[in-house]
């Protein structure tokens, strides 16, 4: 029955707490325990047997006896509430108001674990972002409904960029705006503080909702944050028809997160040390990104995730793009440079961007520049390799001209201010200046007729 506290505890181990189950308890219910002091902790059922359910508790399990403690099945999952007042406020990874503003107004909650979208009932993705980033825009376009990933190391500048993205997004053709959801999973005080300030300069703070689970709070936390995100995200897309841009940082520590709970719970581990779920686990998190019939809003994902090591073939970054639609790559040696942003022209993709671009969406000759500039820079990297080996004063004219290509396109295409909005003609008449450094015989992805229309007159 529920509303009966049942008294004592079978074993507490970290924030897992298994307890003699009643009957009707289901998989995902809230439990509330209490110590032998009275102190109320939240927990969510994560596993059940024949005669015991595993509690996994949010916050400390100090003080928590075995025969002094008491639990009650509460019946529900967990559930974020919500309603008009959410854009402006800050949350916990909880979704418990920390802002010094009272919890919102409204009757209506939501299970934050979502429910799978019917794949009939999805739209393609295909309206186009302008991100004002040349790097993206140009080469890696972001789509409306598309999840794409930030791939970073520790210590390069992601959070700038996706600041960035977050002040400057914007659908071309339409009057209506972004608004955002935040999630931060393990991320340190002065990074929640610099998106909060970004948000204020930019005056975009009152069209924000967010999510944070600062590295002081109980690391189990995390496992909830990204989902009271996509929760309200949801809900503004799908019930106010709003279009959600979702920046998720950091997913490392969220999966972090899981591992932890995984060894506690004794589970055969897989991939370093990394539960065997975690590819559906990801999956659920990523799949409440798109577009469905019957709403005009949208929700669209930016992931960020470090690679421990810079290693993109870590299980993280490897399962991520298993399950996204391309990745923006940040490289370390272009970072060192001081360039920014520095975005990875090779690894980096984006296998929405052909459905978003061209006539009547950017611009008829996006898709042959992108396709010349991703050629042109690719054979520059095998330049750069070879000039190591025999030297620069052996190679070719063309070659030389190939390096001296490279170095323009990486400090005038791909890298530009912080505050610099560029729009998508901007980018592609740079991009143009670019490849009239090459002989007109390199050219041989683009349309002769593009050629004569878009290269500047000073070279044709």
């Amino acid at each position: 029955m529920k509303g009966i506290e049942y008294r004592g505890v079978s074993s507490v181990d970290g924030p897992i707490v298994i307890v003699h189950r009643s009957e009707n308890v289901f998989y995902g219910e809230i439990v509330a325990v209490r110590d032998r002091n009275g102190q109320k902790r939240t927990g969510r059922i994560i596993d059940i047997s024949k005669e015991y359910a595993v509690v996994q508790v949010f916050g400390s399990t100090t003080g928590i006896d075995l025969h002094e403690s008491s639990v009650e099945f509460l019946d529900t999952p967990m559930e974020l509430r919500v309603g008009d007042g959410l854009l402006g406020r800050i949350f916990n990874g909880l979704g418990e108001p920390i802002d010094g503003y009272p919890a919102i107004m409204s009757s209506k909650k939501q299970n934050v674990n979502g429910y799978p979208i019917n794949p009939y009932a999805r739209v393609y993705p295909r309206d186009f972002i302008q991100t004002g980033i040349s790097a993206i825009d140009g080469m890696n376009t972001l789509i409306r409904g598309q999840k794409l990933p930030i791939f970073s190391g520790n210590g390069l500048p992601h959070n700038k960029l996706a600041a960035q993205i977050i002040r400057q997004a914007k659908i071309l053709n339409s009057d209506e705006s972004f608004v955002m959801v935040f999630a931060g999973m393990g991320i340190k005080y002065d990074v929640a503080q610099f998106f909060i300030n970004t948000f204020e300069q930019s005056g975009v703070l009152s069209r924000v909702v967010m999510f944070q689970s600062l590295a002081d709070a109980p690391s189990i936390e995390r496992i909830i944050t990204p989902r009271c995100a996509l929760t309200a995200a949801e809900y503004l897309a799908y019930e106010k028809n709003m279009h959600v841009l979702v920046v998720m940082t950091d997913m490392t520590n969220y999966c972090e997160a899981l591992r932890e709970i995984s060894t506690t719970r004794g589970e055969v581990p897989g991939r370093k040390g990394y539960p065997g779920y975690l590819y559906s686990d990801l999956a659920e998190l990523y799949e409440r990104a798109g577009k469905i019939k019957g709403s005009t809003g949208s929700i669209t994902q930016i992931p960020i995730l470090t690679m421990p090591n810079d290693d993109i073939s870590h299980p993280i970054p490897d399962l991520t793009g298993y399950i996204t639609e391309g990745q923006i790559v940040l490289d370390r040696e272009m970072s060192q440079k001081g360039l920014y942003p520095p975005v990875s022209g090779l690894p980096s993709l984006s296998r929405l961007m052909k459905d978003g671009i061209g006539t009547g969406m950017t611009r008829e000759d996006h898709k042959d520049v992108s396709s010349q500039l991703f050629a042109a820079y690719s054979k520059v990297k095998s330049i750069r390799n070879l000039a190591a080996i025999i030297g620069e004063e052996e190679l070719s004219e063309v070659d030389k001209m190939y390096l001296h290509f490279g170095d323009k396109f990486e400090n005038e295409f791909l890298c530009q201010d912080e505050y610099e909005d560029r729009t998508i003609e901007q980018t592609l008449d740079i991009g143009w200046k670019m490849l009239a450094m090459l002989p007109r015989s390199e050219l041989y992805r683009i349309k002769p007729e593009y050629i004569e229309k878009y290269m500047p007159e000073s070279v044709v």
